[in-house]
Formats: structure tokens, sequence, C-alpha cells
């Protein structure tokens, strides 16, 4: 039996039907119904109906005989099921098998409906038409579903885009007021990223820097000088070196920066987020409390003698803690409107020497191993006035 119809020429466009039958004569009275409204495939077995339900044009729907050799429809239809190509395509057992436990059976193997032999022209007709519109009515959804999904995709990658757009222009305007470049941000993220790679698989680190949480901690990064808004222009900006009662009051943005975050988290989105976020679901605004902990910890030092609140060893949260020597790193090896850059070497001894004082050690310890990413990323991001 050929795999195509032999009846007269089908309809030039509209659904196909695969007739599977292993009597010639039931294939072609089911044919001969069919014809006229669609365009008919046949197959005489059941090995010969996965081949053609495989090919183009692949079915719409599928009326299989259970009662075969060398492969019954019930093997058909689970083969069927198991290929992604042809799982979706709806299958009505046409059988003379009448029993109440043979449509149950075949129901239950996920065929959509069972039709006992004789057939009966008008209510195999109907049975197909229906079956074929709830099949449109499927895909349709399915192609709706998709396009939604896709669309929720686009606007989340666009609202993503314009939060980090708007949260570097923040970072960007303290760093112009400070007279620093864009580029420090650039380097001291690349830094703490660099940083987060080396120390994933560290025992003391390995919960604490899963992908997401260092996706929120790089995004972080920028803000950790925010608070310098609230620094007077003439500390700020002054040329040479503060005096102790100016160096006091610069301190001061470290806490001044962690206030203004921490009270745009309660303040501003904290009412609206707990009425709109599902109970466990992660706040949107999860990375402004890692922003909060970058911008008032990463002056704390390691032995405790840091500012503002002098936190001592582990108190200290980690996204500061990776922040203070990046931060530390760029300060020593680039020029600032007050000194000249260090040589690296310099730079390299005096991240060194505050292992264990000024710095985590194990941060200390995976900087020097990944000395190399740190020159390629100051070579990256370097300033015109370098």
């Amino acid at each position: 039996m050929p795999e195509t119809t032999p009846f007269a020429a089908p309809p030039p466009s509209g659904p196909t039907i695969l007739v599977v039958d292993d009597t010639r004569e039931n294939l072609t009275v089911i044919g001969e119904l069919l014809q006229p409204f669609y365009r008919v495939r046949v197959a005489n077995s059941g090995l010969r109906a996965l081949r053609v339900a495989q090919s183009e044009p692949r079915p719409d729907l599928i009326l299989l005989d259970v009662m075969m050799p060398e492969m019954d429809g019930y093997a058909v239809l689970q083969a069927l099921r198991a290929d992604p190509g042809t799982r979706d395509i709806p299958v009505i057992f046409v059988t003379a098998m009448d029993g109440d436990a043979d449509e149950e059976h075949g129901l239950a193997m996920g065929a959509v409906d069972y039709v006992t032999k004789p057939v009966r022209p008008a209510i195999l007709l109907a049975r197909v038409r229906t079956h074929l519109e709830l099949k449109e009515a499927r895909d349709w959804l399915k192609d709706q579903n998709g396009y939604l999904e896709a669309q929720v995709a686009r606007r989340t990658r666009e609202n993503e885009l314009i939060k980090d757009v708007s949260l570097h222009a923040l970072a960007m305007l303290t760093e112009k007021r400070d007279n620093e470049t864009g580029n420090h941000l650039y380097r001291t993220q690349a830094y703490v990223a660099a940083l987060m790679r080396r120390l994933e698989r560290h025992p003391r680190f390995r919960e604490a820097l899963g992908f997401r949480q260092q996706q929120l901690i790089a995004k972080a990064a920028p803000l950790h000088d925010i608070g310098k808004v609230g620094i007077p222009d003439a500390i700020l900006l002054k040329p040479g070196r503060l005096t102790p009662e100016e160096f006091e009051v610069m301190k001061t943005h470290a806490r001044i920066g962690a206030e203004a975050i921490e009270e745009a988290i309660h303040k501003v989105a904290g009412e609206a987020l707990a009425e709109l976020l599902p109970q466990g679901e992660e706040s949107p605004l999860a990375f402004l409390e890692v922003a909060r902990q970058i911008a008032g910890g990463h002056h704390e030092k390691w032995d405790g003698s840091g500012y503002p609140l002098g936190l001592a060893g582990d108190a200290i949260p980690l996204p500061a803690r990776l922040m203070a020597l990046a931060d530390v790193f760029d300060a020593l090896t680039c020029r600032r409107h007050y000194k000249e850059p260090f040589p690296l070497e310099t730079a390299v001894d005096v991240i060194r020497a505050g292992r264990g004082q000024h710095f985590d050690p194990d941060i200390v310890d995976a900087f020097l191993e990944i000395l190399g990413e740190f020159q390629a990323i100051v070579a990256r991001y370097e300033d015109d006035s370098r």
C-alpha cells in the first residue's frame, strides 16, 4: 500500500489526515469518506504509519486501527507520544474492539477519541471535525503563549537594561562630581567580578557566591561611593591632602550612602513590594540591599579598624570585603587629583601587607592568584589621563 492517498486529487490546502489500517477495504472506505474535505494519507502497518507521520505533509490527525500484525495500534500510539515531532498529533482509535474496557484502555493511553467499526460516516466526520478544531485551538493558544512569553522576556530585558543604565548614570554622577572617570566604575566592577569567579568554589564562599548572588554583587558594585553626593565640594574636590577634620567629614560618605539606599528600600519600595511580591519570591530590589552593604562597608577593615561601624572579620558583609580590595587597588594604581599612580609592584605590596589587617586573607590570596586578570582590566579600562 503506498504512503499516499489512492483517491482523487486532495484539496490543495487544509488539514491532513493519516488513516492507518492493515485492511485495504477499510482504508478505501474511510479514505473516500474523508477525501472531499481533507488531504488523506494512508498506511497499512504500524511501522509505515510512523514513517508517514514523520514526513511531509505531517498529519494533523491520525485515525488508527488497533488490531494490526507486528505492531498494534497501542504500540504505534506509544511510539508517536515518545517522539517530540509527533507527540502532539491527536489520535482517534478506529477499531472493531467495542468493549468498554478496550475504550477505557485506548483513552488512558492518550487517544483523544474512540470510534468503533463499522464506522458510521456522520459520526466519524463529526469526531474528526471536532478534534481538528480542538487541535487548531490548542495550536493557536500555543502560538499565543509563545508570543506572550517572548514579549515578557523582551520587556524584562528592556526593564533590566533601563534599570542598569539608570543605576550606572547615578553612579557616574557621583564619580564626575569627584573628578573621577567612569572607568573607575568599570574597573572596580570588573575586579570584583574576577575575584568572585576565583572564589566561587572556595569552601568559605561557595554558598555565598552562587550565580545569582554574583550577578547582584556585580550590579550593585558601581554604587559603592554613592554617599559622596553628601560631601561638601570644598572637601570632595580639594586638590591636596585632607586635614584630620576634613577626613572625618569625608568618611561619612559610607554612612550617607548606606542610609540613603536603606531609606529607598524601606520607605519607597518596601510596602509596595510587600503587597505585590508572592511569598518566598526574591525581591527585584535585592541588589539594593547588596548595594547598601557595599556602600556602607567597603571602608571597613578585617581587623576592625575601619569605618563607619568598626566591623571586623566575617561581620563585614562579603560584598563589602570584595569591594574593599578592588577600591584600594584602583586608588593605588590610578592618578587622582591629589596623587600620582603607584607602580603595580608597589600596589601589590600594599595589598599583600594588608592581608589579615585591612583585607580578608582569602580574598587577598585570590587577588594574588589572578593578578594577571587585574592587569588586563587595568589595560582595558585605562584612563586617558592615566
